[in-house]
């Protein structure tokens, strides 16, 4: 087996060597792109907490720099407000409510109702994660 032109090898020092060093290669090459990316943030004067995109040209590039803001609701903070100032329809138009699983909930669940409620519930793989470690 091959992978970017390097043999691969399921024994005791092949595949999962490789694997490891392939992860830290990973780890050193993202590391030095987000140094890279701060200081070409520092350079162009990037304010953090502006939200949106800006394109820089210079010296033959173009450099798109695209900045999002993670925002996190205070779910009851929220309530209490939209409560307390009469803005439930003008919140209904503002937030989305997002359903997702409590899988301790749904796992303690009687299974009539979890079975009911799993038509309404689609699932895909997703894609494995892998931790190697090399047993000392």
């Amino acid at each position: 087996m091959t992978l970017f032109g390097q043999k691969l090898t399921l024994t005791s020092n092949g595949i999962y060597e490789q694997w490891m060093e392939a992860k830290a290669d990973e780890a050193a090459a993202v590391a030095k792109r987000r140094e890279l990316e701060d200081e070409m943030s520092r350079a162009f004067g990037l304010d953090e907490m502006h939200e949106g995109s800006k394109t820089h040209k210079t010296e033959g590039y173009v450099v798109k720099i695209t900045q999002r803001l993670n925002k996190k609701i205070d779910q009851d903070q929220l309530n209490s407000i939209v409560n307390e100032n009469g803005l439930e329809d003008v919140a209904d138009g503002l937030f989305r409510f997002k359903p997702e699983i409590d899988k301790k909930a749904w796992g303690a669940a009687d299974p009539k109702i979890t079975d009911l409620l799993s038509e309404a519930i689609t699932m895909k793989a997703g894609r494995p994660s892998y931790n190697i470690l090399k047993e000392e």
